[in-house]
């Protein structure tokens, strides 16, 4: 009986469903962008595959740089053009910087009020100006510099202790560990002025649980749930919801045991002086403002910052080395540009990162090729508005295909090929690249990571020679972990400088 029941049931959420959204498309205006050909029901679903950015650069072959999907009860465009892209963060910035709300984001994400995740309010604008002109800022990035060039030492130190152990031979290494390793410690030690990797780890424990649900938190915000395109398919996917919400009580609660820490441990002083970490300026701003600023705000603020800046320069690295070690002719000639302008005495610091242009070129040409976040994060429209020429109606899902804008003959000699000197020229693309975002929903913490990426590469490619493992080449997916031979070049370092 109870069988019977739940199938009559599931048949009439079948039908209303589908009633729905039969006639919602008499509401919708007539110019809408180009769209494949649909099912009942679930619309364009059976032709994601991923990776995603992939399957929407050939469809935007056939249908054009702006067309339409119907995910289930979800109407999605997407944006493959730099210009259009460009409009939807100028012209339509307001309009779209609303974002889709999912599962993960509501239950991981405190209710979708996560600085990235949080539609365009004065809640987010807020979030915003602190991430801006605080937490990210010129002055508070650059009061943080020793943590990044310590961290960026270690790991030099690290490589060259594996490299002396082989003595005058190429030694083997696997670079992603290491890179996340100093990337997270970086942005940890800002966040508590602990490492939780490698050594000096003063709570070994705290430190694997703080990584590992760091990362569950990553692969359950970017993976595709079906369920959030179309409701009834939650039945079948109940499992994904219950281990969102146990990751979401499991990483509350290590977020609210970091705070309280600060909280019950507070520094001497005032104003300014009061904070070294960013708990403890979030913290002095609760005092201020308790009915804003609450615990469930400052713990969406921590998490962001640990996952987008660790998640964005750790995979520029990565692939930047990845491509440089295809290329040896780019990798010589920036060897041969650190030589020239800092020599062997000592290594790069931030404050040579200007004088360096072909490096500069490197992470360019890297972040063009290889952008960290293909799709960017998907915006939402708050009411209907116009984007490259047709009607999209209120409540649409925008995606811009970053990883196709990047790929547009149009706009690239070559686009395929990694070639750094592309940006030499005087008009050099630079405002063609949308890694990390354009207008109001840029990244804030782009500053930061580009210090990171520059000075961290910088120093691997002055230190370090480098050659593929073999000659069959490194061009593969980063689903596999990068490896390579290296062999430490003599720097004479400065014994202040160890």
């Amino acid at each position: 009986m109870e069988t019977s029941s739940l199938y009559t049931f599931l048949s009439l959420a079948f039908l209303l469903l589908a009633f729905k959204i039969f006639f919602s498309r008499f509401k919708q205006p007539k110019n809408l962008p180009p769209s494949p050909p649909s099912i009942p029901i679930l619309g364009h679903l059976h032709l994601l595959k991923l990776p995603l950015h992939r399957t929407l650069h050939f469809l935007s072959q056939s249908y054009g740089p702006v067309f339409s999907l119907s995910l289930g009860s979800h109407r999605v465009v997407v944006v493959s053009s730099a210009e259009v892209a460009e409009e939807c963060c100028t012209k339509n910035d307001i309009v779209l910087a609303n974002r889709p709300s999912t599962v993960a984001s509501r239950h991981v994400g405190y209710d979708s009020t996560i600085v990235v995740l949080n539609s365009y309010s004065k809640q987010w604008r807020n979030l915003r100006r602190i991430c801006t002109l605080e937490i990210f800022s010129s002055a508070r990035l650059n009061s943080f510099l020793p943590v990044r060039r310590d961290e960026i030492k270690r790991l030099l130190f690290n490589l060259n202790k594996r490299a002396s152990s082989s003595g005058n031979d190429f030694t083997k290494v696997e670079l992603k560990p290491m890179f996340l390793e100093m990337t997270f410690n970086i942005v940890v030690r800002m966040l508590t002025g602990k490492r939780y990797f490698g050594e000096d780890v003063t709570d070994a424990e705290e430190a694997t649980v703080f990584r590992e649900l760091m990362s569950e938190i990553v692969e359950y915000v970017v993976s595709a749930y079906p369920g959030d395109y179309l409701s009834i398919l939650r039945l079948f996917f109940r499992n994904y919801e219950k281990k969102v919400s146990s990751l979401s009580k499991r990483s509350d609660a290590l977020l609210q045991n970091l705070i309280d820490k600060h909280r019950n441990n507070p520094r001497k002083g005032s104003g300014e002086e009061r904070w070294e970490t960013v708990p403890d300026y979030l913290l002095s701003l609760q005092e201020k403002q308790p009915e804003f600023y609450t615990d469930e705000i400052i713990k969406g603020l921590i998490m962001v910052i640990i996952i987008a800046a660790t998640d964005t320069s750790t995979l520029a690295m990565e692939w930047a080395m990845s491509l440089l070690l295809d290329h040896p002719q780019s990798l010589k000639r920036a060897i041969e540009e650190l030589d020239s302008v800092i020599g062997r005495e000592r290594f790069i610091e931030e404050t040579d990162i200007a004088r360096l242009p072909f490096l500069q070129n490197i992470v360019l040409e890297t972040l063009r090729l290889k952008p960290p976040a293909p799709l960017l994060i998907p915006h939402m429209s708050s009411k209907g508005c116009i984007i490259g020429g047709y009607d999209v109606p209120r409540q649409t899902i925008v995606f811009m295909n970053v990883w196709s804008i990047h790929r547009d003959p149009k706009l690239w000699d070559d686009p395929k090929s990694f070639k750094p000197e592309r940006f030499e020229n005087e008009d050099n693309g630079q405002g063609k690249l949308f890694s990390f975002g354009l207008g109001r929903r840029a990244c804030p913490g782009a500053n930061m990571a580009q210090r990171v990426i520059h000075v961290a590469l910088g120093s691997l490619i002055q230190g370090f020679e480098w050659k593929r493992i073999s000659e069959e080449g490194m061009n593969m997916p980063k689903g596999l972990p990068l490896k390579a031979m290296c062999k430490a070049r003599e720097i004479k370092v400065r014994n202040d400088e160890h």
